[in-house]
């Protein structure tokens, strides 16, 4: 569940960097020396997490713990979260660095909230705390799950795949749009394929790092995008 970049417009990508940075701060002011063993161990399952890949049909999924990781840690799991997505944006190309605010807070408030509630209704014995930790990191997952949506609906702006495109959120709720995505195994293949049979393409396939994509026309004007994703 990471956001790219280029898929935000400007205004989001630099809220998203403003308001994690602050949290960020009073996360770090939060943490105290003796809580920093545990921070990195936190961290280090988060950053390994992410890199479990659970196949789902024609795509896959990976395990996510941002309600864990605020029960664990409280505060500080913002700052985990932080480090543990810069990290991954850095070695795999996961997300991006111009989406990383985005990214961070998408996942680094549930955290805390989650923190916040497992510490307010855990009580003293340990079925409760399980009960209650079970609670928050489903919790945790579903609002991060919504916090992308509302991130998304702010639309994007061109990228060097889509020079001429903007994705824009619905003018009207009775109104949709859309751009269906197709996963191949190998897009440059793909690209060439559909390329000798008339298909328009906006731009050559693009190496994103984590992704090779590229995106074209169908007859009726519609658009489409090819995209090989790869695996760690």
């Amino acid at each position: 569940m990471h956001i790219s970049d280029g898929v935000l417009p400007t205004y989001a990508t630099v809220g998203g960097y403003v308001v994690s940075a602050a949290l960020t701060g009073w996360s770090a002011r939060k943490t105290r020396g003796q809580d920093l063993p545990k921070l990195a161990v936190v961290t280090a399952a988060f950053f390994v997490a992410s890199l479990i890949h659970v196949p789902l049909g024609p795509t896959s999924a990976h395990l996510l713990i941002p309600g864990l990781t605020g029960a664990l840690l409280g505060p500080p799991a913002f700052l985990s979260i932080g480090l543990g997505l810069l990290l991954q944006s850095f070695l795999f190309q996961f997300g991006g660095l111009t989406a990383l605010g985005a990214n961070t807070l998408m996942m680094g408030l549930p955290a805390v909230i989650c923190g916040w509630i497992f510490q307010r209704y855990k009580g003293r014995t340990q079925k409760r705390q399980a009960i209650v930790g079970g609670l928050v990191g489903a919790l945790g997952t579903a609002m991060a799950a919504i916090f992308l949506a509302l991130l998304l609906v702010t639309g994007g702006g061109p990228t060097e795949d889509k020079p001429d495109v903007t994705f824009a959120a619905p003018p009207h709720p009775a109104t949709v749009s859309h751009a269906m995505t197709l996963r191949v195994p190998d897009c440059r293949a793909a690209y060439r394929t559909l390329k000798d049979r008339g298909a328009e393409f906006l731009t050559p396939p693009v190496d994103r790092g984590a992704e090779v994509r590229c995106f074209f026309r169908d007859p009726d004007g519609h658009l489409l995008e090819i995209s090989e994703v790869r695996t760690a």
